[in-house]
């Protein structure tokens, strides 16, 4: 009955373990798509904040040079008001202008500066995602491992049990078949003692030689029987040892038939 019932308290039923495994590498599997998704948004993510920050520094130096042409424009009015008093409403409509591009510019900055803000929380968010999964299957692979080296441990433990009872039961079949034709062997040996103490009259030793040659060969295809069977069951035993299986099997015995 060795590994043909569920193995408590790992199994309720037969396949417990085999089902862990395949839930184990369906973890793996999700922990690894997870990550390849992760990744992916990390490195959009990084370019679009890479594509903003370019934008936001060219919109700061585009207002830089607004700015000082507001201030340009300023000094120049004031210095030559008269001069210029009839393009006085030209200079106002250009500064209007100017500063017009010099909010837009600042709205810009803002909603870059927003969106970058944005895209900050989206990746910190994937990121303590990505930390919880991780926990998470790596405590459920530690139990896993866990629960399987236990499980490799007990099955060892049951292998060296299995083998101790296959050679208790080897040992036992090969001393009984042994005792019985060792019992044949006595038993063969005392008629042939009778006969050859009866064959020493002059008169029954032609009749009694045939049948001390018929046990003498009895005797003799026995004792190779015995042989056999011992060599049979050590080789046997020699297999279990090493790790072999399906060797608990009787040696078979030919029934050799006495004179």
């Amino acid at each position: 009955e060795t590994n043909t019932l569920p193995f408590h308290p790992f199994e309720n039923q037969q396949g417990d373990i085999l089902r862990m495994e395949k839930e184990h590498q369906v973890l793996k599997e999700q922990l690894r798509e997870a990550e390849e998704k992760f990744e992916q948004l990390q490195s959009r993510s990084l370019e679009e904040i890479g594509a903003l920050e370019e934008l936001l520094k060219k919109s700061t130096e585009e207002t830089k040079v607004s700015q000082n042409e507001l201030d340009w424009f300023h000094q120049d009015s004031e210095a030559q008001m008269k001069k210029w008093q009839q393009e006085k409403k030209e200079n106002r409509e250009n500064l209007k202008a100017l500063r017009g591009t010099a909010k837009k510019h600042s709205d810009t900055n803002e909603r870059y500066l927003k969106t970058i803000d944005d895209k900050e929380k989206q990746y910190n968010a994937c990121l303590n995602t990505f930390l919880e999964t991780s926990n998470k299957f790596a405590n459920e692979k530690g139990k896993l491992e866990e629960l399987i080296k236990k499980s490799q441990d007990d099955s060892q433990e049951c292998e060296k049990r299995a083998v101790k009872a296959e050679l208790s039961v080897l040992q036992t079949w090969k001393e009984t078949e042994i005792w019985k034709l060792k019992g044949t062997i006595a038993k063969a040996e005392g008629n042939l003692r009778m006969l050859k103490a009866l064959s020493s009259s002059a008169s029954a030793a032609p009749v009694l030689k045939s049948q001390i040659d018929s046990w003498e060969i009895f005797i003799s295809n026995v004792k190779k029987q015995l042989e056999k069977v011992e060599a049979e069951y050590e080789e046997k035993m020699e297999l279990v040892k090493s790790g072999a299986r399906n060797c608990l099997s009787k040696v078979e015995i030919v029934d050799v038939p006495s004179p």
